[in-house]
């Protein structure tokens, strides 16, 4: 009976020993996956290409640089100053219930987006300037560094009530005065003209 109590105390000695020891190696073991899922994480985030201090991507062999409200006029100034001296059109967009994938990450994106192409024609460029503006916010307008815009920014104020600051004269262009809402919004009533055709009934 001495023998087994003492085989007994010593088989519980010898299992309270080995228990630190696979606890022990529990943590290494999860210190270990942890520092991989770190080391993955910053590989997995790519540096982003920057083009006059702001994101760009190439689409259809062109430039596209993606402004914010706040820089967007300070953009336009060096973009001038680097050769592109004409603006070739702006126009609005409606990305209303659109999922958008074609943003760069730190690219918040609105409902609404200005877009603006310029020339260089010293250089034979082309750019492409996107901003994106939130559903009652307004942006600046490009009227004293391209007076030819004037029309360009009414219409797409017309068309999607986006609001350019410091505009000269920023009413209706296309539209009626008393036109009520945005025909190119996309929450915008289909409307219906009645067409009456030549031999209809009830006409002479």
């Amino acid at each position: 009976m001495a023998e087994d109590t003492e085989t007994t105390e010593e088989e519980t000695a010898s299992d309270d020993t080995e228990a630190p020891a696979e606890e022990t190696e529990t943590e290494e073991t999860d210190d270990t996956e942890h520092d991989g899922a770190d080391e993955t994480d910053e590989d997995a985030a790519p540096d982003e290409e920057l083009l006059y201090g702001v994101p760009v991507h190439h689409a259809f062999g062109q430039t596209v640089i993606f402004a914010d409200a706040e820089s967007y006029l300070d953009l336009f100034g060096e973009l001038i100053s680097d050769g592109f001296q004409q603006v070739v059109d702006l126009c609005g967009a409606d990305y209303a219930n659109h999922v958008r994938n074609d943003l760069p990450a730190s690219v918040i994106p609105e409902r609404f987006e200005v877009v603006v192409n310029l020339i260089s024609h010293a250089r034979r460029e082309r750019i492409r300037v996107r901003c994106q503006v939130a559903e009652g916010a307004s942006i600046p307008s490009l009227f004293d560094m391209f007076p030819g815009t004037e029309a360009m920014e009414r219409e797409a104020f017309d068309m999607f009530g986006i609001e350019f600051t410091d505009h000269p004269d920023l009413s209706r262009i296309l539209m009626p005065e008393e036109w009520n809402g945005f025909p190119l919004r996309k929450d915008f009533d289909m409307g219906r003209i009645p067409v009456q055709f030549k031999g209809a009934p009830g006409q002479s």
